[in-house]
């Protein structure tokens, strides 16, 4: 039998054969705590009784577990060998009646790498954390099952626990004798549900509204920490938001939240931002701030507790058949996490952070060479495991965006309204949305659909200015391009303003067009005879998915003028266009860094202003040409300083710029700045250097061998904590020495030992820009272990292990080599593992190909 991956087809053939009426699952995690005196992992028992009907009797099936070890299984009464059918991630099941019950009493093991039942020992106190973490398909880690998003079936837990702890699940749960037994759900599919348990710090709240009718809907709120970050927990501003995402779904979706409480776990060493679970919302636990942080960590908290609200009715009461569909519920949460941010709380400039940010995230994705259709081609879980990318979640929001624009906003919402009701507790696929929308909206959704949804790559749009003898505008034109790879040119709905400067010198728009772009050239009728202007922006208000370029007038006004330009959004759209120009080296990189260092000070929004921190510092670090590679980084370094003397006293912009200025710093004066502000001999006005700004500082410190082993222990024992263990691990890992360095690559390379949090901790301090010589070696090492870590780790490991530790730091031609020379002869590698080296190198190529532009214009 197969192993742990399962097919599209295998799962479509389940599907017809099978529907699932129930589970009972009882899972006893009193084994949590205590020594684990055993040999192999650690283990609990979990019972599953499932109820499930056969379109045909006597037909074979299979059921998905992935334990150690399975103690009983009985089909119908009558009990099976469990080393006949148990093969290590399925159960055999055959001669199938039209209605069946499946029992499977199995050991299954805690998890050290996010999936699956996760297991967390506090290093501050001791305590011991759980939680459950399934998409796309670990829930078969924990309990038997159908494993796959189309056989949705209602859930009851019950869970036995050690004395003293509290368990949740989606449902409402109660504790007698002994038993903590929860609600039946509603009907869901395996990857939504959920358990966590232990000592957790539990706040409460309430949400209430009365609809029209007089009806009145009650809604328990719960939200939960770690007891180690209880003081941190500002579960006021988390309910205030919740309140308000709540507030806006139900004005907007004419659908009740139908799954009874609303809890929201902040959990450790979690791998994802966070996960719907209906009832049950799991989250990273970074997200509750030990120190000060910028407006823009508030924004992108509350923009995810609304994505995972708006998961409730787009993915939880209607979900996609299989993850081909993914794009369903993942574009949409994304696109309304923004809508509902700006339409509902105080972060009303939260489509400037999804123009800067989230569609920064979709130009990458969308121009590796394993770009794919928003609606993708997925042929089995590892496959899907890949696709929670840039295209699925922020290509997808932006082409949502664009579609409002293209349909209206009420045609828009309708459609959703229609699709809940319609589809309640269903699975769905693209046509089911399309046809409402062509409903409400009376417009074909066929030839958008396979414009947008069915074909990938970015088009770019560059604005043709012809002037007449008055020096006004002839014509305007936008033109439209696409990469050979993918030729295909869209229809666009864009505003196209133009801008000039005033007599005070501001940069500010004048004039604006909406039209629609189709084809090569589409000429702007209604801007003809408009004065001529010093910039024209072609996506102004950010309403298309496309790669905004630039004609020379206004390249050379944004050279000088940049800081000019008044709009908030239109300087974000500048920027954005900017860096897209930078990585696709049409930019040098040299400019790209002046530009920051000449106009970033005058930055308004905090977001963008740390976006533009890190793009300097790619910038600098992968597409500077090798031989201006320290000139770039001393000028980067004093510009940055320079910049954090400027900042406003105890301003967030002060603290942006003090991260950055860490990041930057050279020897020998950056270096002693730092090690001044850790030592409190010198202080900048208005600067708390609070404990996470402390690990900020330190790690260039320990990077440059300015900080050694003995300095780093006093941090830890000054912040001796769950944070401050992956602070101090990373740190230590981030020391010159081959020793280190060896010793970091046998710990995450060729040791399951470390947890998931631990290994990404090791990795990011393994990696220095500054270390170059030392990395050297493992180029090689890399390639050889690789296919091997892919084989013997989860698949979440082998993620963090091929991305995390790529030698992209060794950017020469012969790393490409190399990566070709793997790539050529290990054809039958897993592709979602060829996936990730393909992406790897195409970064790797981009970045030579910019530095290669960055040499030339030395010499212009």
């Amino acid at each position: 039998m197969p192993g742990e991956n399962l097919t599209r087809d295998e799962a479509r053939e389940r599907a017809a054969l099978l529907s699932v009426d129930g589970y009972d699952v009882s899972l006893d995690l009193r084994s949590a705590v205590g020594e684990h005196g055993g040999e192999g992992p650690r283990t609990f028992r979990s019972v599953t009784t499932v109820r499930f009907r056969c379109a045909e009797p006597g037909a074979s099936s299979f059921a998905d577990l992935i334990a150690p070890g399975v103690t009983a299984v009985s089909l119908n009464g009558r009990d099976l060998d469990p080393g006949q059918v148990f093969d290590g991630s399925r159960i055999l099941l055959e001669d199938l009646a039209a209605e069946n019950e499946l029992v499977v009493d199995a050991d299954c093991a805690y998890s050290r790498t996010g999936e699956g039942m996760h297991r967390f020992v506090d290093p501050e106190d001791g305590e011991v954390y759980l939680y459950t973490q399934y998409e796309p398909a670990d829930s078969r880690r924990v309990f038997a099952n159908f494993e796959q998003p189309d056989l949705k079936a209602p859930y009851r837990f019950e869970v036995r626990a050690p004395e003293g702890w509290t368990v949740w699940s989606n449902g409402a749960g109660e504790l007698a004798d002994g038993v903590w037994r929860f609600a039946e759900t509603k009907p869901i599919s395996t990857y939504i549900t959920c358990v966590v348990a232990g000592p957790y710090h539990y706040v409460t709240d309430s949400y209430e509204r009365v609809f029209e009718d007089g009806t009145r809907l009650e809604i328990p709120l719960g939200a939960m920490c770690r007891k180690g970050l209880a003081p941190h927990f500002d579960a006021d501003d988390v309910f205030l938001v919740t309140k308000q995402g709540l507030d806006f779904f139900h004005d907007h979706f004419d659908y009740p939240y139908p799954f009874g409480k609303y809890d929201q776990a902040f959990v450790p060493e979690y791998n994802l931002g966070a996960m719907e679970n209906p009832g049950m919302v799991t989250f990273r636990e970074e997200f509750i701030f030990r120190g000060k942080v910028t407006r823009a960590s508030y924004e992108g908290r509350a923009n995810v507790v609304l994505h995972e609200m708006a998961h409730m009715w787009f993915g939880d009461l209607v979900t996609m058949e299989w993850w081909d569909d993914l794009w369903l519920k993942e574009s949409f949460a994304d696109f309304m996490g923004a809508f509902s941010l700006v339409g509902a709380t105080r972060f009303t400039d939260g489509w400037i952070t999804f123009a800067n940010r989230r569609k920064a995230w979709a130009y990458r994705a969308d121009q590796l060479p394993s770009t794919h259709p928003i609606t993708a081609d997925i042929r089995d879980l590892q496959d899907a495991k890949l696709n929670f990318d840039g295209i699925t979640y922020a290509k997808g929001a932006s082409v949502l965006k664009q579609l409002v624009a293209y349909v209206g906003q009420d045609a828009f919402l309708e459609g959703a309204r229609r699709y809940f009701k319609r589809h309640a507790y269903g699975n769905t696929r693209l046509g089911d949305l399309l046809s409402v929308l062509e409903e409400t909206s009376g417009r074909d959704m066929g030839a958008w659909a396979r414009s947008w949804l069915q074909t990938a790559g970015v088009n770019s749009l560059t604005p043709q200015v012809l002037l007449d003898a008055d020096g006004r505008i002839d014509e305007l034109a936008v033109l439209q391009e696409a990469a050979e790879s993918h030729p295909e040119l869209r229809p666009h709905r864009v505003a196209v303003g133009l801008y000039r400067r005033t007599e005070s010198g501001t940069l500010e728009r004048y004039a604006q067009a909406e039209t629609d772009v189709d084809g090569a050239r589409t000429v702007v009728t209604e801007l003809a005879g408009a004065d001529a202007p010093e910039l024209v922006l072609v996506n102004d208000d950010d309403l298309t998915y496309c790669k905004t370029r630039f004609d020379d007038t206004s390249l050379a006004t944004l050279r000088e003028h940049l800081g000019s330009l008044t709009d908030p959004l239109a300087r974000a759209l500048c920027w954005s266009a900017l860096w897209n120009m930078t990585r696709d080296a049409l930019l040098p990189a040299r400019e790209f860094i002046e530009l920051v260092l000449r106009f970033a000070g005058r930055e308004s929004d905090i977001g963008v202003l740390q976006m533009l921190h890190a793009w300097a510092e790619s910038a600098a670090v992968h597409y500077t040409a090798p031989g201006r590679r320290e000139q770039a980084g001393r000028r980067l370094a004093e510009g940055v300083s320079l910049q954090l003397y400027a900042a406003e006293a105890g301003s967030e912009h002060q603290l942006a710029w003090a991260r950055f200025f860490a990041r930057t710093a050279e020897a020998p004066a950056g270096f002693e700045l730092l090690t001044s502000l850790l030592d409190g001999t010198v202080t900048l006005p208005g600067l708390e250097v609070d404990q996470e700004l402390r690990w900020a500082f330190l790690e260039p410190l320990a990077a440059h061998g300015e900080a050694d082993e003995k300095r780093l222990d006093e941090e830890l024992a000054r912040d001796d904590t769950a944070s401050g263990k992956r602070h101090h691990v990373r740190c230590l890992a981030a020391r010159p020495s081959a020793a280190v360095k060896a010793q970091c690559w046998a710990q995450v390379v060729e040791s399951d030992a470390l947890s998931n949090a631990l290994v990404e901790a090791t990795s990011a301090g393994f990696v220095q820009p500054s270390q170059r010589e030392l990395l050297a070696p493992y180029a090689e090492r890399y390639f050889a272990a690789i296919e091997r870590v892919w084989t013997e780790r989860s698949i979440q490991i082998g993620m963090d292990v091929v991305q995390d530790l790529f030698p992209s730091f060794l950017d020469s031609q012969a790393t490409l080599d190399a990566t070709d020379a793997w790539l050529a002869s290990h054809e039958d590698a897993a592709p979602a593992l060829r996936r990730l080296v393909l992406e790897s190198r195409d970064d790797l190529a981009r970045a030579l190909r910019g530095q290669e532009c960055d040499e030339a214009a030395a010499g212009r």
